[in-house]
């Protein structure tokens, strides 16, 4: 199903450079499909603890502006999160609270693909899980399948580089985005 390009931005819940998070986002562009432009988010890790009296005194941070008007601009967004004691991320999920505060919310109704990587068995998926919770109650509209939870990621990316290189998960994560693409046109505004 071929159409216009669509501008996909991929939120990252992990700080550190060198996650296994990190590096699957910055993945994603070489395997998005034909037609699938996939930029980064600008970054949270400054952003204040959420707090209503801040936001009544002095506004919204920039930088939680930048973020909720690349939210809004883009076609779709890909969360691409590790897991923290079973759930969220504390800046990733600051970052959702602060934004999801926005007159004009720029999640309502914006397709959102979701992604994990960890070291452990699971993978991410109780994350995703709470992400899904969240994300619902902001009215995005949260593509269930493919799911995408590296599991063992060590055994996945390069120890150096930290690319991705196992195949069969590479495959998979394309598998995801062409389904995200149609998605986007399906459900899309």
């Amino acid at each position: 199903m071929a159409g216009p390009s669509l501008d996909v931005v991929v939120i990252c819940g992990s700080l550190r450079q060198r996650s296994y998070n990190a590096a699957l986002a910055r993945a994603l562009p070489a395997l998005a499909p034909p037609g699938m432009r996939i930029a980064p988010a600008p970054p949270f890790r400054e952003f204040p603890h959420y707090d209503a009296d801040v936001q009544n005194e002095t506004g919204f941070p920039p930088a939680v502006t930048a973020l909720a008007e690349t939210v809004r601009a883009a076609d779709g967004v890909i969360v691409v999160s590790p897991e923290y004691n079973w759930t969220i991320p504390g800046a990733l999920k600051n970052a959702l609270d602060w934004v999801s505060r926005l007159k004009d919310q720029p999640f309502k109704e914006k397709p959102v693909a979701l992604q994990s990587a960890s070291t452990a068995l699971l993978g991410g998926s109780r994350m995703q899980y709470h992400m899904r919770q969240a994300l619902a109650s902001i009215d995005a509209f949260v593509m269930i399948r493919p799911e995408i939870i590296v599991t063992f990621a060590p055994q996945k990316f390069d120890e150096q580089t930290l690319d991705l290189t196992d195949q069969p998960t590479r495959n998979i994560v394309k598998q995801q985005l062409e389904t995200f693409a149609k998605f986007i046109r399906r459900v899309g505004a």
